[in-house]
């Protein structure tokens, strides 16, 4: 893995959307060192201002020639073909992408990268890191310690996703739902005063994109490509966390939930919230604005020989993508990220 300066220069691309904004406040929250930064968008966006780290930023056109002026580190959240087109031009002119697209996520050769799960596979990137699917990030994050702990033969996600995962789009949709106009900029329903089992397309096997994306990249974080895993995933009436309902079968025996409850609890970047006797446990309105991976519910599956069941809830525009992606980065420079 290259060197880097101890304070990189750094690039956003997608500087003023949803994700885009928000690398900027974890940057800045973090306290991540940097050279000179340079902020990235299509030509609708360029010219304006954004401000970061006390100083006031125009927005440039992104071209295939804004890495001729030299960056360390590009963070980008600006769509599929814009990574697909730019991600190279930036890694062919020294450049290291972060990308939060899909694009390259299942390419064999980009590795995909939860700090608190795989760190090490960074060192294999030859140019582009890829930032997991937001659903998919808060669920390896549980399932690494019990994996260690027992092996998993199987996991079965049920998803309940928040509209800040469609973007602005899906945000407006549920603001102007909520005021009595049905409107659907993001979805192909209302989605005031509804669940939608519809993420992404459909495929012709029935599943959609985004339940796919959960099982591939699931299997390719944890390193095991025939780990058995299946997904259902719902879009819902909530501005931001997506919660989960998680399903795990063991390969070895566990004592009881209080086992898996120490097991989570020593492990990073997760938070238990589990005392449901008080009416305790992990809330989309708890984990917005956080970057930890709050789990609860947790309790044996009487219906198999070892298995548990548990509630996992993480808001999905930080940890689910800008964060993770700026801990990629930290991990880059070599700070701790977890």
């Amino acid at each position: 893995m290259r060197a880097y300066n101890e304070k990189p220069n750094l690039a956003i691309v997608g500087a003023t959307g949803l994700v885009g904004g928000t690398f900027l406040k974890v940057l800045e929250e973090r306290g991540f060192p940097h050279g000179q930064v340079r902020m990235l968008a299509t030509a609708k966006s360029a010219g304006k201002s954004l401000t970061f780290d006390g100083e006031t930023y125009i927005v440039e056109e992104l071209t295939e020639h804004s890495f001729d002026t030299p960056v360390d580190i590009a963070l980008f959240s600006a769509g599929g073909e814009t990574s697909r087109v730019f991600a190279p031009i930036a890694a062919e002119h020294g450049v290291t992408v972060v990308d939060n697209s899909s694009y390259w996520r299942m390419d064999p050769a980009v590795p995909l990268i939860v700090p608190e799960v795989n760190p090490r596979d960074i060192e294999k990137n030859r140019g582009v890191i890829a930032n997991p699917n937001c659903s998919t990030i808060q669920a390896v994050v549980a399932l690494k310690p019990l994996y260690d702990r027992y092996g998993i033969k199987r996991v079965v996600y049920s998803t309940y996703q928040a509209v800040s995962g469609s973007g602005l789009k899906g945000i407006r949709d549920l603001e102007e739902g909520l005021k009595g106009r049905d409107i659907t900029e993001a979805y192909p329903h209302p989605i005031a005063g509804n669940c939608l089992p519809h993420i992404d397309v459909f495929t012709d096997d029935g599943y959609t994109k985004e339940e796919i994306k959960m099982i591939e990249e699931t299997r390719k974080i944890l390193g095991d490509a025939n780990l058995s895993v299946t997904a259902t995933t719902v879009r819902v009436p909530v501005f931001d966390a997506h919660s989960e309902s998680i399903n795990v079968e063991f390969q070895k025996p566990f004592g009881d939930a209080d086992e898996i409850r120490t097991l989570l609890m020593g492990a990073p970047g997760i938070t238990v919230r589990d005392d449901p006797q008080n009416n305790v446990y992990p809330l989309a309105r708890e984990a917005a604005g956080r970057d930890e991976v709050f789990v609860g519910r947790i309790r044996r599956d009487f219906s198999v020989e070892s298995g548990v069941n548990f509630w996992c809830v993480a808001d999905n525009v930080r940890k689910g993508a800008a964060t993770n992606a700026v801990q990629i980065a930290e991990l880059l420079i070599g700070r701790t990220s977890v």
